[in-house]
């Protein structure tokens, strides 16, 4: 987190707001509180950029999709808690969420000792992640960005964000300078492609969804991603046309990531096989967090040390 800065406003859809957390392609994120706690309740307040703001498309699907993002009520999921048009603040749209103090899966696995310690630990994670999906699935709702930075770890477990704007995005395809509809490495490659399934009409649907899953579980294992890094252009081909690098998955695993990764969805497992298979792994159907490393409990830690100071009174933002 980073202070606010005099050109941030001062408040968002009536909540206040304390700092700022990032940014990314849909727009950046604040800390803020709600001011109907009885207690200094902590908010992570997306604002989306002010381009999408003039984008009538933009509005009519952020506001159907918050709608039934609200809806989802699973296990180890961030639901929407509010979200609007603020035209106090140039008229931005805006979703709250509660703020999680913990790193990022993605944050997590490229830090020394922050990786899943064994395999049951790994299936675990993976298995808290189907569930998360079943709930937004259930919902209606199709992800579209699920990635390593799209998984925070709390203390009592992973919660899986950002699904509530994700498909409000979806007409600012590949060519829209800026911006992408997922991310380079995970998606998979019906939506890289834009090619419509037998089935749907959509370009993207859940099976998409557990492509980037065997994406996210690879990260997890190996701290990479299964197609490397590299610009644009290579990663599409990578996942268009190259069998993933899975090397340092756990055994147990292997084939379970690969089965994710398949480039055709209809060889895909459905989210109730997968649960099956990562059970038969050594998933736990633990409802707490799972075993996490001492070096991930340490960044929890100074996540929540970090909060603190940033729910006390307001500072006065820097230029």
């Amino acid at each position: 987190m980073e202070p606010l800065r005099r050109n941030d406003p001062s408040a968002i859809g009536g909540y206040p707001l304390r700092a700022r957390i990032g940014a990314g392609g849909m727009g950046r994120v604040y800390l803020a509180v709600d001011p109907g706690s009885p207690g200094p309740r902590a908010i992570a307040l997306k604002a989306a950029r002010a381009e999408l703001a003039e984008d009538p498309a933009f509005l009519r699907r952020f506001q159907h999709e918050v709608r039934s993002a609200a809806a989802v009520t699973g296990p180890w999921t961030l639901p929407v808690l509010a979200a609007g048009i603020d035209e106090s603040a140039d008229g931005l749209p805006w979703m709250a969420t509660e703020y999680i103090p913990g790193p990022s899966l993605q944050e997590a696995a490229a830090t020394p000792g922050g990786r899943p310690a064994d395999a049951a630990a790994l299936a675990t994670l993976g298995l808290q992640l189907t569930l998360a999906l079943d709930a937004i699935h259930g919902a209606g709702l199709v992800h579209r960005d699920l990635k390593p930075a799209n998984v925070l770890l709390s203390a009592d477990g992973p919660r899986v964000i950002d699904f509530g704007i994700a498909r409000a995005s979806d007409h600012t395809v590949l060519t829209h300078t800026g911006f992408a509809v997922g991310s380079p490495g995970y998606m998979p490659p019906e939506q890289v492609t834009g090619a419509r399934s037998a089935t749907s009409a959509e370009t993207t649907t859940p099976a998409g969804d557990l492509f980037a899953l065997g994406g996210v579980l690879a990260y997890a294992a190996t701290g990479r991603g299964p197609f490397g890094d590299g610009d644009l252009p290579s990663l599409i081909y990578r996942v268009m046309h190259e069998e993933p690098d899975l090397d340092g998955v756990p055994e147990p695993l292997v084939g379970i990531v690969a089965a994710c990764l398949a480039k055709d969805p209809s060889g895909r497992p459905r989210t109730g096989l997968l649960r099956e298979w990562l059970r038969a792994a050594g998933a736990s159907d633990r409802t707490e967090a799972p075993p996490y490393p001492p070096a991930v409990l340490a960044a929890i830690a100074a996540r929540g040390a970090e909060l603190g100071t940033y729910l006390a009174p307001p500072t006065v933002p820097v230029d």
